[in-house]
C-alpha cells in the first residue's frame, strides 16, 4: 500500500496514545500547547499542531509524580502535586475548550473526535500520591481518571516495581495493593501495569475483575529488560482480554551505549539550572535551551531505531493477538525512537503494519479499539456492583 494510501488509512482510525507526559510542559513559563514546537527547538514532544499533523485523536494525559519518601509528609506532597497536575490538565482543557475536551467513558472517545476536538484522558502514574489513603482513589476519580499504574520505578506502599535496585519488598502486590485492586475495580478505572514487577502483574491479572493494560510496555523476548515482559505473561494479559501499549523509549526497546561524557554534562546542567523546577522563568528556561542544543550537537543521544521498535511490536502481535496490542511513543517522558520523536511521526507505525499485512480493522483496534473495550468492560463492571 502506498505511503499516502496509509495515511489515509490511519486518519480514518480513531487514535489515541495511553501515556502522554505532556502535563509537565504545562508548567513551563510561555510555552503555550496550542503553538507548533520541535523536538530540536524545546525537546517537547506533543502540542495540539503536532497532533493534529500526526493525525493523533488524542489519548491519557498523565498525572506524573516520581517515587519520593515513603512518610506522611512525602505522601502529603505527592497528593498535593499530584492533585496541581489534575488541576492543570483540566485548565488547560477548559482554556482551548475548541480544542480540547475532557473524557471520562469509553464512549466519550467517539463524540469529541466527532466534534474536532482533541480527546484528554486523565491517568496516573504512580500510585505514590495515594499514600496509604485509599480513599484519595475517589477524589481522583471525580477528577476524571480513569487509568492508574500503582507503582513506577522503586517500591511504595502498593506494589513492587520493576526496577527498584534493592529488589522486591512485597513480593508483588502489598496488602494494600490488593485492596486497592477492587477499589479501581469499583470505581471503574483501569489498572496500569507498566513498571510494575513480574511477579505485581501476575497478580493484577490474577485479582482484577477487569482487564489491565501496560500503557507504555515492550517486549524481554525483543530485549530483555526488567521494564519489558515475557512471552508467558504477555498470554496471560491476553487471555483475560487485557492489552500491552508498545512503547517507544529507546533505552527500553534496545541496548544502547553508554556516553558518561553527555551523562555528565547533562547532569552538570540540571544542576546549574537548579533542577526540573528551575524552569519557571522564561530567562532561565531559554539558558537551559542553550545549553542542551549544544549537548545534543556535541554528544547526541544514542537511540533505538524505528525497526527496533517495530521489532516489539510485531512480536507482541505475533503472541498477544491483534485484539492485545496499542501504542504509546511515552512522549514528554523520555521517549521517542529515529523516525519517531514526536507524534508527527505515528502515521509511519500505520504504515508498517499495513506493509505487514495488517488490515485497516486491525488498524483501528490497535490505536484505539482494544484499549477503549477495556475501559468500557471497567465502566459496566463498575456499573454492575454500585
Amino acid at each position: 500500500m502506498a505511503a499516502e494510501d496509509g495515511l489515509q488509512v490511519h486518519r480514518r482510525a480513531l487514535v489515541l496514545d495511553t501515556h502522554f507526559d505532556t502535563a509537565v510542559n504545562l508548567t513551563i513559563a510561555g510555552w503555550d500547547v496550542m503553538q507548533r514546537h520541535t523536538w530540536a527547538e524545546d525537546f517537547t514532544q506533543v502540542d495540539y499542531p503536532r497532533l493534529v499533523e500526526g493525525g493523533v485523536d488524542g489519548g491519557f494525559w498523565t498525572l506524573y509524580v516520581g517515587q519520593g519518601p515513603r512518610t506522611p509528609e512525602g505522601h502529603a506532597k505527592a497528593r498535593d502535586t499530584a492533585l496541581g497536575i489534575a488541576i492543570r490538565i483540566r485548565e488547560m482543557v477548559a482554556r482551548n475548550h475548541a480544542a480540547f475536551a475532557l473524557a471520562t467513558r469509553a464512549d466519550d472517545a467517539e463524540r469529541i473526535v466527532a466534534s474536532g476536538r482533541q480527546v484528554v484522558y486523565l491517568s496516573m502514574e504512580n500510585g505514590y500520591p495515594l499514600g496509604k489513603d485509599l480513599s484519595l482513589l475517589t477524589l481522583f476519580h471525580s477528577l476524571g481518571v480513569r487509568m492508574l499504574g500503582p507503582v513506577h520505578l522503586a517500591n511504595n506502599e502498593l506494589a513492587d516495581s520493576a526496577t527498584d535496585t534493592n529488589g522486591p519488598e512485597w513480593q508483588g502486590l502489598s496488602p494494600l495493593g490488593r485492596k486497592l485492586v477492587e477499589e479501581c475495580n469499583r470505581l471503574g478505572i483501569v489498572l496500569d501495569a507498566s513498571h510494575a514487577s513480574d511477579e505485581t502483574l501476575r497478580q493484577l491479572i490474577q485479582f482484577s475483575a477487569v482487564p489491565i493494560v501496560l500503557s507504555h510496555s515492550g517486549c524481554k523476548a525483543v530485549y530483555d529488560h526488567k521494564r519489558n515482559i515475557d512471552d508467558d505473561l504477555l498470554r496471560a494479559l491476553a487471555a483475560k482480554g487485557g492489552v500491552i501499549q508498545m512503547n517507544a523509549f529507546s533505552s527500553y526497546v534496545a541496548p544502547l551505549p553508554v556516553d558518561p561524557a553527555r551523562n555528565n554534562a547533562l547532569k552538570e546542567l540540571l544542576a546549574r539550572q537548579g533542577g526540573w523546577g528551575g524552569f519557571d522563568t522564561t530567562g532561565k528556561r531559554e539558558g537551559y535551551l542553550l545549553a542542551r542544543r549544544e549537548i545534543e550537537r556535541t554528544n547526541p543521544a544514542p537511540r533505538a531505531t524505528f525497526d527496533q521498535f517495530m521489532s516489539h511490536v510485531l512480536h507482541a502481535l505475533k503472541v498477544a493477538g491483534p485484539d492485545h496490542v496499542g501504542f504509546s511513543g511515552d512522549f514528554d517522558g523520555g521517549g521517542g525512537v529515529e523516525g519517531l520523536m514526536d507524534v508527527t511521526g505515528m502515521p509511519r507505525i500505520t504504515e508498517r503494519l499495513l506493509a505487514e499485512g495488517y488490515s485497516e480493522e486491525d488498524i483501528k483496534k490497535f490505536w484505539s479499539g482494544n484499549v477503549l473495550r477495556v475501559l468500557r468492560a471497567a465502566e459496566v463492571h463498575a456499573a454492575a456492583v454500585h
